[in-house]
This record gives structure tokens, C-alpha cells and sequence, in this order.
């Protein structure tokens, strides 16, 4: 017979945090989580920035030129013509595996993170545990809580590491289930660092490949691949402004 499943019990504030957290263990224990995942578990702290960011998302309620101009689209699209140029080589590498061109990651990498220059101020296993606790959306962060616990258990990440609000990650904010999923060794040093930018934008491009990018085809509203990249942000502004900030890099 099948064991039940251990559903640990939500909440919309940090009272019950700590019960649900020994509730959550167990659930974690079943799904293969170590000592070392468990033990990180053990030491998240409720994030209440984290709900606060969560409860008040502005920026994709806004008009796509407003939005252009709110993200420093032009800013994003001169500094990647620059980068794409100081670093062809590595961009038509990316290309010929994975049929992503340039322009997609250089916009992503630019919008997500400014090119690195900020990748996030909180704890990813907190904000991403917190996000599962918290009752609004506990279903989709599970398995990415879950997924972290594992990056922990692996090495990959650490209780200490920095990311944004919502538990996203590294150069192009990766959620921690599709961090662990499509991540890439791209420098070939044994490990995959999404704080490393070749690791990071190379497990961008195999995502967007895995998630239906088809080579060589459009990628603005109405092309083949215009929906691929709503899979990456579910918001249709984002999804407008990296298809035009990523035609201005390329073309």
C-alpha cells in the first residue's frame, strides 16, 4: 500500500512557521532529502520580506512602455550589444548546442540581475520555504523547497546563499527546481554555479531549449518561440520586453 502523504498544514503569518517546519521534514525525509538538506531546513527563519514582495508586484501590472522604461530596457539593450561583442565566441558556442540566439540570454541575463550586478539580498532556502509555508501559492514553491533542500544536500548551494525575494538565483534567477534541473557545467570545473556566468547563461539557453526553442526560428509575438519564452516569466510585459530588447541586441 501506498504511504500517505504527509501534507504539512500552511499559513498566511509567521506564528505557525516553526510547527508546519517539523511537519515539512517529514515530508522532506520521504522525498530523499540528507542531513545536510535537513539540517538547513532546521535553520530558516520566516521571511517576512519575502511575503512583502510576494503580496506587492507592481512592475508586471504596468503598460509595456512603462515597464520598458521602469526595467532601463535601453540601458539593457546598449550594454548587451556590447557584451554580445566583447564575447562572440561564447555566445556562438551557446547557439550552436542549443539554438539560442545571443540577443534571448544577454536580455534575460540584463533584466533578471542588471548582468550580475545584483542576484538577490535574501536567503534562497528561507524564501523559498517561507513561500511554501505561506498558504497562497504552497503548491508551486514545494517542489522548488524540496529542490532546494537538495541543492544544499549537493553541495550547490548553501544555507548562507543570496538570492531574490522569492528564492530565485545566480546571473538569470533560476527557481531551485530548474536550477536542478537544467543547470550546466559549462567551464567544466566539476560543478554548476549559477553565480558563474558561463554555468548560469548556459543553463538559461538548455532551459529554454528543453522547454520547446526551436533553432533558428522567430522568437518575437506571433514567432514559434515567443512562447518559449513565457515560460520563463508567465508576464506578458516581460515577455514583449525581452523579445525587443533581445531583437535590438542581435540585430
Amino acid at each position: 500500500m501506498a504511504l500517505p502523504a504527509l501534507a504539512a498544514t500552511c499559513g498566511n503569518t509567521g506564528a505557525g512557521f516553526d510547527a508546519w517546519k517539523q511537519q515539512f521534514a517529514q515530508e522532506a525525509k520521504q522525498a530523499g532529502i540528507g542531513p545536510r538538506g535537513l539540517q538547513a531546513l532546521a535553520g530558516t527563519s520566516y521571511s517576512s520580506s519575502t511575503i512583502a514582495a510576494d503580496r506587492g508586484q507592481k512592475s508586471f501590472k504596468y503598460s509595456l512602455d512603462k515597464f520598458m522604461q521602469v526595467r532601463g530596457a535601453d540601458v539593457i539593450a546598449a550594454q548587451g550589444k556590447k557584451r554580445k561583442a566583447q564575447a562572440q565566441a561564447f555566445y556562438d558556442s551557446l547557439e550552436r548546442v542549443y539554438g539560442v540566439p545571443a540577443g534571448v540570454l544577454i536580455s534575460i541575463h540584463g533584466m533578471e540581475t542588471g548582468f550580475g550586478r545584483f542576484t538577490g539580498d535574501t536567503p534562497v532556502v528561507s524564501a523559498i520555504v517561507t513561500l511554501t509555508y505561506d498558504c497562497r501559492r504552497s503548491d508551486f514553491f514545494r517542489p522548488h523547497a524540496l529542490a532546494a533542500l537538495k541543492m544544499v544536500d549537493l553541495g550547490m548551494i548553501t544555507t548562507g546563499t543570496l538570492g531574490a525575494k522569492h528564492g530565485e538565483l545566480g546571473q538569470t534567477q533560476f527557481l531551485p527546481g530548474n536550477a536542478l534541473t537544467y543547470g550546466v557545467d559549462a567551464n567544466g570545473d566539476g560543478k554548476i554555479d549559477f553565480y558563474d556566468i558561463s554555468d548560469a547563461l548556459a543553463s538559461t539557453a538548455n532551459y529554454l531549449r528543453q522547454k520547446g526553442w526551436k533553432p533558428g526560428q522567430g522568437y518575437q509575438p506571433g514567432q514559434p518561440n515567443f512562447a518559449v519564452i513565457a515560460t520563463w516569466n508567465a508576464a506578458t510585459v516581460y515577455q514583449q520586453a525581452i523579445a525587443i530588447i533581445a531583437a535590438r541586441i542581435d540585430g
